[in-house]
């Protein structure tokens, strides 16, 4: 039973949630709005570390609205050991616990939470709060305390600790590494800053019974989280978050505001609100600070005789959040001698969380500045460096790729851009008096692959529905996937509807790490296969039938209607069989997971060479980025407009990085000081040059039954490194320590 291939998977087709987004149908966290909601405002420490000494609340309950004022000293019986804290993606050790004592682990803490009857009484409620604190000394600079670096504990999802090969030590020394690269690399705390703040709406049904309204990439992570703090079961508390303003990895793990919304529903069995403020988004997870070192060395013909990676990066005191952040060193290039080492610095702050390429996007930037800087001691072109150092298979694990088209990235990143006329003298290209400088690095993610549920009903008018927990955070989900639902039963895209974003609906994990394509793509196209059978057997049935005889091989899906292959106007509509099955919905569920016989004796990965031009101010070191060629090889490409939009948005987050972003910490106060969008710099339109989008055509039969291999973080990954690398070009000054500002360039 065959599926036209072009019917609509691979098509650039709209997203089919725009309307509802750009006509403000879609509702968001904290705009789910009830008789009596109530509105709860977040108290936050004042110090990084230290006790509570004592809370006075008197003044605050004084003020007429005011219901309650939550505080570690009057808030209910929560549970009690570490596990019922740990979500799914947690780290090692003990997760804060919002409310949960007198001790205070980072700044920004939540100690308080007002809850009134208007959000403006919550608030001016909440700054009549008197916290006392015993304040005490606290460690928040990484650089400072880098000499208590420690080994991290396994335990993290998706962490791996690095692995080793040969001695890289003893090859520096030798002539197979006399031209050799050792330098220093450093990385800023940055935080996430979607548009959409963190908010939770908790609305009390009734015995006992609520519906959590969440800003969250994984609704059944949250409710399973909930389920445990609070003692309730799955049937007592729902998780919903259909639409998502932006998250990139903030979003993996519940934030405190859901719990204290939750909590304060419960204690006064009313429906509360908990949004939290720019300035407390500030106060959760981020991308860890990092600094490294990166060793190369090669033969004079450039081949890498030797690399040492190391990393040292900063988590909390009471979570070991880890990231992949040398490994990729170990498989990106071939190498026999490759030291690769990485720890972690327990400071007072908030713990860490994933971040767009969490790892990859902070190692990868060391790398291949590095790979620069080798080809300009060895005075050969960045590519052909890379190329005469390719690796044909990944020498960590020992085993061939899935497939790896990287070699036709370069080619086809270099004609569009026009690298052959790049004359590799630093400051030899100028525009009238700007100097302008090519660049270009080397991309590397993960292709993976988790398992899911979806469910699908097809109605008696050919309608179908398709369901399961994910989440959308921006790359198109709701979209992709009623392509695939589509094009698996042959119905046109308005007699499909895709659901996400409920805790009630088929078993999903996060939404992270580039995985939803192919995790949730896998189980929607089962699940629909399944229907297909139903639909195929009941159409044999169906009276006069042309399709009576017919195997499965002898039909296709099309236009609503199961048909021969060989003679396409005979056939049956889905209606039609539905009708003579006496008009009942089918409705099926399956599950899909990972193939590991098929997938266990390949190293699956997305790959991309990034391509950067930059126009530097000679006077003022002020940098533009006006043109960006990312050539990505990603397996199959579901939808090539949703697809390319996330590459471009990688692409500007990459530029921000390079650029712009950066979390400055006051070590005095133990707080990040920029916690705002006007002094956390993002970039903006008119930052942003010319994005050009290239996907290099691979076909892979391993990953995953689809072929895909998610494009949310490759395009992400290299883009900082490649935009330095052009301000090298265009300046001749090496900037290691990002982000590239104009103190370090004039």
């Amino acid at each position: 039973m065959s599926v036209p291939e072009t019917a609509y998977v691979g098509r650039p087709i709209s997203r089919v949630d725009g309307p509802k987004k750009v006509s403000g149908a879609a509702k968001y966290a904290a705009e789910y709005n009830m008789p009596g909601l109530l509105y709860g405002v977040v108290v936050s420490s004042e110090i990084a570390r230290g006790t509570i000494t004592e809370i006075d609340t008197a003044e605050a309950e004084a003020v007429p609205g005011v219901v309650k004022v939550l505080t570690h000293a009057n808030r209910p019986s929560l549970a009690w050991f570490d596990r019922s804290y740990r979500d799914e993606i947690a780290p090692t050790g003990s997760p804060f616990r919002p409310l949960g004592g007198a001790e205070i682990k980072f700044s920004g803490q939540p100690v308080a939470l007002v809850v009134a009857e208007t959000f403006e009484t919550a608030r001016h409620a909440a700054m009549l709060v008197r916290v006392k604190v015993k304040a005490k000394h606290h460690a928040t600079g990484l650089e400072a305390h880098q000499a208590e670096a420690q080994e991290p504990p396994k335990g993290k999802v998706g962490y791996s600790p690095p692995q080793s090969r040969g001695d890289a030590e003893k090859a520096l020394t030798t002539p197979a590494a006399s031209v050799s690269v050792d330098e220093r690399y450093s990385l800023p705390s940055q935080h996430h800053n979607p548009m959409e703040p963190f908010a939770t709406t908790a609305v009390w049904e009734g015995g006992g019974k609520l519906t959590v309204y969440d800003k969250t990439q994984g609704c059944q992570n949250v409710r399973d989280y909930l389920c445990k703090v609070f003692g309730d079961s799955h049937d007592d508390l729902r998780v919903v978050s259909p639409f998502v303003g932006g998250a990139f990895g903030s979003g993996l793990r519940p934030q405190y505001q859901v719990v204290l919304a939750v909590m304060a529903a419960k204690e006064l069995e009313r429906s509360v609100r908990v949004s939290l403020t720019r300035q407390q988004m500030f106060t959760i997870g981020y991308r860890p600070g990092t600094l490294q070192r990166v060793a190369l060395g090669s033969a004079p013909d450039g081949t890498l005789g030797a690399i040492i990676h190391e990393a040292v990066a900063e988590t909390s005191q009471f979570e070991d959040y880890v990231e992949n952040v040398v490994n990729w060193t170990g498989m990106l290039y071939r190498c026999d001698n490759i030291r690769l080492d990485y720890r972690i610095v327990p400071l007072d702050l908030m713990t860490p969380i994933d971040m767009r390429a969490p790892g990859a996007a902070t190692g990868i930037f060391a790398l291949e500045v590095a790979m620069d800087e080798l080809a300009v001691k060895l005075g050969v072109d960045p590519v052909a460096l890379r190329l005469k150092n390719y690796a044909e298979e990944d020498q960590v694990e020992g085993k061939p790729f899935s497939s790896k088209e990287l070699r036709a990235c370069y080619q086809l990143g270099a004609e569009r851009f026009g690298w052959a006329r790049r004359d590799p003298e630093p400051r030899s290209m100028r525009r009238g008096d700007t100097l302008v400088g090519w660049g270009m690095a080397t991309g590397v993610w993960d292709a993976m692959q988790g398992a899911a549920k979806a469910r699908a009903i097809l109605n008696a008018d050919g309608k179908l529905t398709v369901s399961s927990a994910t989440a959308d955070i921006g790359p198109g989900t709701y979209t992709i996937m009623t392509q695939i639902a589509a094009e698996a039963l042959g119905l046109p895209l308005e007699d499909v509807t895709f659901l996400l974003g409920d805790s009630s609906m088929p078993t999903s994990p996060v939404q992270g790490g580039s995985w939803t394509a192919s995790t949730i793509g896998s189980a929607v196209q089962k699940v629909c296969l399944a229907v297909r059978e139903r639909v195929f057997a009941l159409a044999k049935k169906a009276e006069g039938s042309s399709l009576a005889h017919a195997s499965h091989d002898e039909v296709e899906f099309a236009d609503g209607r199961v048909r021969l292959i060989a003679d396409p106007d005979r056939g049956v509509t889905i209606v039609e069989a539905l009708r003579s099955g006496g008009g009942k919905p089918i409705e099926e569920e399956a599950k899909s997971q990972p193939d590991l016989a098929k997938q266990a004796p390949f190293s699956r990965y997305s790959h991309s060479a990034i391509f950067a031009e930059v126009e530097v101010d000679p006077d003022f070191g002020t940098v533009k980025v006006t043109r960006v060629v990312n050539a990505v090889a990603a397996g199959r490409i579901l939808n090539p407009k949703t697809a390319r939009s996330q590459v471009m948005g990688a692409v500007v987050m990459g530029i921000g990085m390079a650029l712009h972003e950066e979390s400055v910490m006051d070590h005095a106060l133990g707080r990040f000081m920029n916690h705002s969008l006007a002094e956390f710099h993002v970039p903006v339109n008119a930052d942003i040059g010319q994005i050009d989008v290239i996907f290099a055509e691979e076909r892979d039969d391993v990953v995953n039954p689809l072929g895909v291999k998610g494009i949310g973080e490759i395009g992400l990954v290299g883009t900082a490194a490649a935009v330095v690398n052009a301000i090298h070009h265009a300046t001749g000054r090496r900037v290691r320590d990002l982000p590239v500002t104009l103190d370090k360039l004039l």
